[in-house]
C-alpha cells in the first residue's frame, strides 16, 4: 500500500528538501482547547512551564505527527483554514509547546490561536462552533522573539547538582537536536540528554558558570555561546539568553 500523500510530503521534507518545504503547504485538520484566558497551558509536554502559556501572545499548539520525539518543540507553523467565507488568507503563526491529538488533526491549538484563523470576530465565533476545521499548514521561521536562542532552567532542576534546561525559543526554522555545557570556557563539553519534550538534563552537574552550545537539525557543526550565559548561582525558572545568534536569512 502506498503512503498517504500527506506523509509522502512530510517524508520528502524531512529527508530531501527541508529548505524547499518551508514554502509548501500540507493539508490537515485543526481543533482547539480552552483555558481560563484562551492562552496555552503551563503543563505542556515541551516543558516550557508558564512561558509556554503566553509565548507568541498565547498562540500555541500541541501536535502529534510533528512532535518528532520532542525536537518539534518551539517550531513555528503558519496555519490557515480553508473556508474562504470565514478564514483569513494568511492564517496565524503558532508555536509548538505541547503534544496533543484530536480527530485526525495535526494541531490542537489554544483558543487564542484558533480564533486568529477567522476573518473577523463573527467568523472566528463560527469557527469556534465548528470545533474542528480543515486547514493547510507549513513550517515557517520563528521571528517573534528576536534572533538569539533562549533557554530556561526547568522547574525539575535542583540546585546545584541536577540541571534541566528547556530550549524555549529557537529563531529560524531548525530544531535543536543536541545540547552541551562547559564550565571551563569550552575546553571540555558535557552532553545533556533529551529527557522529555524540549528539556535536556544533566545529573551531577558541575559548578557554573556555563557556556552552552547547541547542534541544529541539518547541521554537523555546533553553535556556541560567546561566553558564559548560565551563572554559577542559576535559579530554577530563570530564562537566559544564550547569545547564540541565528540569522533568519540563512536558517
Amino acid at each position: 500500500m502506498g503512503l498517504h500523500s500527506k506523509y509522502q510530503v512530510v517524508l520528502v521534507c524531512v529527508l530531501l528538501l527541508p529548505a524547499l518545504c518551508l514554502s509548501r503547504f500540507t493539508n490537515s485538520r485543526a481543533t482547539y482547547y480552552n483555558t481560563s484566558d484562551g492562552s496555552g497551558t503551563p503543563t505542556g509536554a515541551c516543558g516550557f512551564g508558564d512561558y509556554g502559556r503566553t509565548e507568541n501572545s498565547g498562540r500555541v499548539a500541541g501536535v502529534s505527527g510533528l512532535w518528532r520525539g520532542g525536537a518539534g518543540c518551539g517550531a513555528c507553523y503558519q496555519v490557515k483554514c480553508n473556508d474562504t467565507k470565514l478564514c483569513r488568507t494568511d492564517g496565524v503563526t503558532i508555536v509548538v509547546t505541547d503534544m496533543g491529538s484530536g480527530d485526525r488533526t495535526d494541531f490542537v491549538m489554544s483558543l487564542n490561536g484558533f480564533l486568529r484563523l477567522g476573518l473577523n470576530a463573527n467568523a472566528s465565533d463560527e469557527l469556534r462552533k465548528k470545533g474542528t476545521v480543515d486547514i493547510q499548514y507549513r513550517r515557517v521561521r520563528c521571528t517573534f522573539g528576536g534572533s538569539n536562542v533562549k533557554i530556561k532552567i526547568n522547574e525539575n532542576s535542583r540546585f546545584p547538582d541536577y540541571l534541566a534546561i528547556a530550549v524555549i525559543y529557537v529563531p529560524g526554522s531548525k530544531d535543536v537536536v543536541s545540547f552541551q555545557i562547559s564550565n571551563n570556557n569550552g575546553r571540555d563539553w558535557k552532553p545533556l540528554r533529551r529527557v522529555f519534550g524540549g528539556v535536556f538534563d544533566l545529573e551531577n552537574a558541575p559548578s557554573g558558570p556555563f557556556k552552552v552550545r547547541v547542534q541544529f537539525s541539518r547541521s554537523q557543526t555546533w553553535a556556541e555561546s560567546p561566553n558564559n550565559v548560565i551563572p554559577a548561582d542559576w535559579k530554577v525558572g530563570a530564562i537566559y539568553d544564550s547569545r547564540i545568534h541565528v540569522d533568519h536569512a540563512t536558517s
